[in-house]
């Protein structure tokens, strides 16, 4: 949620007044609603394996999330129509989020997407083909080397509590996931700059060179 506050931060975006698509409702999609709906979001459309609903004036999340609770899946909610799952990717929206499977962006469906930005919850949801495509069109995509970050940098979080012995509070982990998750945006921002690239490839770069140089710091020669 960071990483896409970020994004949108740096068009003169914040989540409120967005409309949203999210495929896949499981951990990381239902998550993302929750908390997009509680940022003022409006999420028009989901799906699962069950298949695809919408509501063009906003899903009622917490009804949906009750929904899901008693029933395993998004299908027979009713302040919903149901959709082609296959058609949710190219649904009328600001922010495409998709957080299922890999590979469900390809150069079949890529020139028709309508999303103006793109947050990759999901593994390498995007393959080489549809980036090139979409950025063709314009189509900003925060890649999932970021944009899906959060969850290993609570584990680092993790792993800093057990070896100080000393346990933080929810509020001490948001604040510092945040900070964290912000600042990797800049640095990969600057890393863009320097050599003129998109999101994805500033994103590897910034990752090797910083294993390149831990690598000659401990001494290692390739």
């Amino acid at each position: 949620m960071y990483a896409t506050e970020a994004l949108l931060a740096e068009y003169g975006k914040s989540i409120s007044g967005q409309r949203f698509v999210i495929q896949g409702f499981g951990n990381v999609g239902s998550w993302a609603a929750e908390l997009i709906h509680e940022k003022g979001g409006k999420i028009v459309a989901v799906s699962d394996i069950s298949g695809a609903i919408k509501n063009g004036n906003g899903l009622d999340i917490p009804a949906l999330m009750k929904h899901t609770k008693t029933n395993g899946v998004v299908k027979g909610f009713e302040a919903a129509d149901s959709i082609d799952p296959t058609t949710l990717l190219l649904e009328d929206c600001d922010v495409l989020i998709p957080a299922a499977l890999g590979g469900v962006l390809n150069r079949e469906n890529a020139g028709e997407v309508k999303a103006k930005f793109i947050i990759e919850a999901a593994n390498h949801p995007t393959d080489p083909e549809a980036d090139e495509i979409l950025y063709k069109k314009g189509v900003v995509v925060l890649p999932d080397i970021y944009a899906n970050a959060g969850g290993v940098t609570v584990s680092y979080f993790e792993w800093v509590q057990n070896i100080q012995g000393f346990m933080w509070d929810e509020k001490k982990v948001n604040t510092e996931l945040k900070n964290y998750m912000t600042s990797a945006f800049q640095h990969l921002k600057e890393m863009c700059k320097t050599h003129d690239c998109d999101l994805r490839m500033g994103a590897f770069t910034l990752g090797v060179n910083r294993v390149a140089r831990a690598t000659l710091l401990r001494g290692w020669e390739a």
